[in-house]
């Protein structure tokens, strides 16, 4: 659990950081140049023999699900959701997680699935807020699809890895950072105008951080996490990262907490999913 609980520390500092520094740009071009910085960090630690091509080319089709197709349709949302809309649908993805990792297994796992639905309901009592956009059930549509994508990538790069093991992560992860380039490239020459890359030294500079840390390091962590728990524990982790998140934009950027309370109850019933799993009887959870 600690490489999921220190990358959703990670990305709970970059959320700051993209409000402050990113507002305004062009997401798309945005994701292509995170994506495209986090292939040159992993590109040098390649072994291109580490394993057959057929398993290289379903790690770049991984990446380009999870990574490079997640960003495109989350993206695609903005043009029919406010940001607290968007926020709010994605605290799904831990059902999106226990339903296909249940569905490439074959079985129905109701320990995974009841500590999923636990885990969404926490978020959804510290995330809830009024739904009022008119592109509402377009939008939802789009966040479940990026959800979908995000868990799918999760759960097949946990398979593929413990059935195709290698000396370790860092050899094949290139790979899926080239499918996501290729998926997220391709989406940015085809809507972004070349001014969409105009931007300012402090931007390069947080793009920089973001793509080679956030993106690069924060992936592969949430990757490498997904081999070494259970289903039902990466499913809760998924929403564990939003009580994390405002923590760390509480006590280091200084914004304040409108429902405390709710924060506090959605919380706890984000931890219990989790620590009510971790004591239960080993059943069905999923683990390979």
């Amino acid at each position: 659990m600690i490489y999921l609980f220190a990358v959703s520390l990670l990305w709970a500092v970059s959320f700051g950081l993209i409000k402050g520094q990113l507002a305004g740009t062009d997401a798309t071009a945005v994701a292509a140049v995170r994506i495209a910085v986090s292939l040159l960090v992993f590109l040098p630690l390649l072994k291109p023999r580490a394993v057959a091509a057929a398993v290289a080319l379903r790690y770049a089709g991984i990446g380009a699900v999870q990574f490079g197709l997640m960003y495109v349709l989350y993206i695609a949302a903005y043009d029919d959701l406010a940001a607290h809309e968007i926020a709010l649908f994605t605290i799904l993805t831990p059902l999106w997680v226990a339903l296909v990792d249940d569905a490439l297994a074959r079985r129905f796992s109701p320990w995974t699935l009841g500590a999923a639905l636990l885990a969404v309901l926490g978020a959804g009592v510290v995330k809830w807020a009024d739904l009022a956009s008119p592109g509402l059930v377009r939008g939802f549509v789009l966040v479940q699809a990026s959800n979908l994508c995000f868990a799918v990538g999760q759960v097949l790069y946990r398979r593929l890895r413990l059935r195709h093991p290698v000396p370790a992560d860092h050899a094949v992860f290139a790979w899926l950072y080239l499918g996501a380039a290729v998926a997220a490239g391709g989406l940015s020459l085809a809507l972004s105008r070349p001014s969409a890359f105009d931007f300012t030294g402090e931007q390069w500079g947080v793009l920089l951080y973001l793509g080679a840390v956030a993106t690069g390091l924060g992936f592969y962590g949430w990757n490498v996490g997904a081999t070494k728990v259970d289903t039902a524990t990466l499913a809760v982790f998924n929403n564990l990262k939003i009580p994390l998140a405002i923590l760390v934009s509480l006590t280091f950027f200084g914004e304040r907490l409108d429902e405390p309370v709710r924060f506090v109850l959605g919380s706890a019933v984000m931890v219990f999913a989790l620590v009510a799993h971790r004591l239960a009887p080993k059943r069905a959870t999923g683990k390979m």
